[in-house]
């Protein structure tokens, strides 16, 4: 029971880090494509929001990877991580 849950976690989690990805990788487009009506504060606000995005994402990457090496140490765990 407990190895499911860890998986469970473990998919959630990796899905959360793809999310954040994503969303911060827009913020960082939004900063270097141009435009004429840009002003300093908003660039700052974008560059601001991509780091925190990313830095969520790669928060959320290292939960999961932690629920994946506890998987992979017990033998329940490393059976549902073969299954699917």
């Amino acid at each position: 029971m407990k190895a499911k849950q860890l998986y469970g976690k473990m998919v959630d989690f990796k899905q959360f880090g793809n999310v954040l990805l994503a969303v911060g990788v827009f913020f960082y487009l939004g900063t270097i494509i141009p435009s004429e009506t840009k002003v300093m504060t908003d660039i700052y606000i974008a560059i601001g929001a991509s780091i925190g995005f990313l830095a969520g994402s790669i928060l959320f990457f290292s939960f999961a990877k932690r629920y994946r090496n506890q998987l992979i140490e017990s033998e329940e765990g490393q059976e549902l991580l073969m299954k699917k």
